[in-house]
């Protein structure tokens, strides 16, 4: 009898013991069709182990076997990259602490992996709002996030992330991969991780029915909290750039095209002012990166 393949599901978390225990619950009951095993792994990064008693309740209780480690020093790139080291089988998914998967999660993605024959399956991250979102974030869409058709090969590592993607475990110990370090304050990690791989020619797909859910707490449904996040995410995909590269010549364009729009914005409706204004501190992140200006990041719990 042919051995199933093994799926090990990473989990870094930090400081978020209820939003970890209803992950957990989701894992736990994952479709498989019999067509491959699955186990856990979780990084906690709170040097405290808030999230142990978690994991314990929960080993308890259940039979699928999950392995729980602390990483004490705060770098995310290190908790990521403790949870590729721990993980066994053939490949690796990774799902952030404040996401919930459907119970085809998995399943999606691996159907996905053995049909496109792909280094790495992204999947889409839909918002679950803890309370009702102001009108003007949810007429311009400011929460939600870029997605495709199913099979469509994703070209640019921004459009890649950590918080729902199945990877090959084969290919990364390979070549050598794992997150670096000196983007584990910064943000940018998976970015980074990605665009090396797809530079020794990985391929990514999209699958557009493998969601997840992102809890959405009411700070983050802000103005200062939204553009803050499009500052940050154009820092993180800027890194490597030169600042004399055509790619930090349009951002500089964008930014002052984008400025002298936003007047006119205004009165067409703050949902376009706000969507623009996003942009404009996207562009203005990646300017921040090519200049060489360093932005830490405090982790969110």
């Amino acid at each position: 009898m042919t051995e199933l393949v093994h799926i090990t599901v990473c989990v870094c978390t930090y400081k978020r013991p209820q939003f970890l225990r209803l992950l957990l619950e989701a894992l736990r009951c994952q479709t498989t069709n019999q067509q491959f095993t699955y186990s856990i792994v979780i990084v906690d990064n709170d040097s405290e182990g808030s999230g142990k008693q978690i994991v314990d309740e929960f080993q308890s209780k259940n039979t699928v076997m999950v392995l729980y480690c602390n990483e004490s020093v705060q770098n995310i790139a290190l908790a990521r990259n403790k949870a590729l080291d721990k993980s066994k089988g053939t490949f690796v998914a990774f799902i952030d602490d404040d996401e919930t998967p459907i119970e085809r999660w998995l399943l999606l993605l691996y159907e996905t992996m053995r049909s496109y024959k792909a280094v790495g399956i992204l999947g889409p991250v839909l918002p679950c709002f803890q309370e009702q979102p102001p009108t003007w974030i949810v007429k311009g869409k400011l929460c939600e996030r870029k997605r495709f058709p199913t099979g469509t090969y994703i070209e640019s590592a921004s459009d890649t992330r950590t918080g729902n993607i199945l990877l090959s475990k084969e290919f990364l110990d390979s070549h050598g991969f794992r997150f670096d370090p000196k983007f584990g304050l910064t943000g940018g990690e998976d970015c980074d991780l990605f665009r090396r791989m797809m530079e020794k020619g990985a391929e990514f797909v999209w699958c557009d029915e493998a969601c997840v859910h992102e809890v959405v707490p009411s700070s983050r449904l802000t103005r200062r909290y939204l553009l803050k996040r499009a500052l940050l995410r154009g820092v993180a995909n800027s890194h490597g750039v030169h600042f004399f590269s055509k790619s930090a010549g349009r951002s500089m364009l964008a930014m002052a095209c984008y400025t002298s729009a936003l007047p006119l914005l205004i009165v067409a409706g703050h949902h376009h002012f706000m969507r623009f204004l996003i942009k404009t501190c996207d562009h203005l992140g990646k300017v921040i990166a090519v200049m060489g200006i360093k932005v830490l990041v405090k982790r969110q719990t």
